[in-house]
């Protein structure tokens, strides 16, 4: 038992550097490329990398991971690619460049969470409420940075942004270097080669990932593109970040409730519950921009159109996914979501927002979330049949 402990608390504290490392580097990244004379377009593009990095790298990482047994290895020597790609945002070699050093950026880091995610499901055993306490670390973490960071660049301006990457990702390091020095035994190669087809012909599987694509596509458009919107909107960088804080500090609530709170419905419920939340969001965001309490309004809603959808689906793909379909499972959910979904939003969302407007794009957001919570509702109405 003090081992598991101990090995929740590592995995607790690489949480929290990890999404500190995000709490400042996603929301302020566009706000930074823009200080830089970059067209709004070019800043979509420059921004996607991250989703770009996510239909390959998890996956990637997961199969290496499968066949070496050395996660805790692959995810030091991620954090130390990454600090060591981030010296390369000191220099302004152009879009190109900018690219690039993102590219292998994220490459690195953007499998860390799908690593540990898997991990952290097989160690709480179902347990959601104990996954919740450690998983708000990350929410803490994001929220200090979040906010602080918004301080720091409304007094000192974006120059400061690689220090921060550095310093963030500095962080990171540590905390991996800190993690039990384990090894998974490798699976058989017979084992390695366990099919997840049988698993994506279920029909409830397939509209659950149909839901997930589209939920997370309108969510780039907050997650990409909200600082810019309330930028053009007049909003201080101070304000900004103090509305991000907001979200994350929902977050917190409900990863320390959810123990209590998940048990109320079944998840394919749940699911559903999290979609209309995030038509809610999405529709308060295009329509409220010039009131500060809709805005505040619509990033409480996080709470359930992230933190619990979040939970939802990795307690999803633990059922439908269990044993050595795990790791694979966990990379699909990164892949289909955060992958194809992030990047199709993001690129997206970058053309609407330049022709139309980000009034529009959070309206397309809106829609996507309608057609994810239609496939939501049909994924509850298969699980119920079953």
């Amino acid at each position: 038992m003090a081992a598991g402990r101990g090995h929740l608390l590592a995995f607790a504290g690489l949480s929290a550097s990890y999404f500190a490392h995000i709490g400042f580097f996603n929301p302020y990244l566009p706000l930074w490329l823009q200080s830089l004379g970059l067209p709004i377009f070019t800043i979509s593009l420059l921004t996607s990398v991250q989703s770009i990095t996510r239909v390959f790298a998890p996956y990637a990482w997961g199969a290496l991971s499968d066949h070496t047994g050395q996660r805790v290895l692959l995810l030091r020597i991620s954090a130390a690619v990454a600090l060591f790609a981030s010296l390369g945002l000191w220099w302004n070699g152009g879009a190109w460049w900018l690219g690039l050093v993102l590219l292998v950026m994220f490459t690195h880091t953007s499998s860390m969470m799908s690593l540990t995610e898997a991990a952290m499901a097989h160690l709480v055993a179902g347990d959601w409420g104990r996954y919740g306490r450690i998983r708000l670390w990350g929410s803490a973490g994001f929220l200090l940075t979040v906010f602080v960071a918004g301080e720091w660049f409304e007094r000192f301006g974006m120059g400061h942004f690689p220090a921060w990457a550095g310093g963030t990702l500095a962080i990171v390091l540590i905390a991996t270097l800190r993690l039990p020095d384990t090894r998974d035994a490798p699976l058989a190669h017979a084992a390695q080669k366990e099919p997840v087809g049988p698993v994506l012909r279920i029909p409830a599987v397939r509209w659950f990932f149909a839901s997930l694509f589209f939920h997370v596509m309108a969510h780039f458009a907050v997650y990409g593109f909200l600082s810019l919107y309330l930028d053009s909107l007049g909003y201080g960088k101070g304000v900004i970040g103090l509305l991000w804080a907001l979200s994350v500090g929902a977050e917190v609530a409900w990863f320390f409730l959810q123990g209590r709170l998940l048990e109320l419905f079944a998840m394919p419920r749940w699911l559903l519950i999290c979609g209309v939340a995030a038509v809610l969001r999405m529709g308060l965001t295009a329509g409220g921009g010039s009131w500060l309490w809709a805005l505040a309004a619509a990033q409480l809603l996080h709470a359930l159109s992230f933190a619990a959808h979040h939970t939802t689906c990795i307690a999803m793909v633990s059922r439908h996914f269990p044993g050595r379909l795990r790791g694979r499972g966990q990379a699909l959910f990164t892949v289909i979501g955060y992958g194809f979904g992030g990047v199709l939003g993001v690129l997206a969302g970058g053309a609407i927002a330049q022709h139309f407007g980000y009034v529009v794009m959070f309206g397309v957001a809106t829609l996507l979330a309608v057609v994810g919570s239609v496939c939501a509702w049909r994924t509850q109405r298969l699980e119920a049949g079953r």
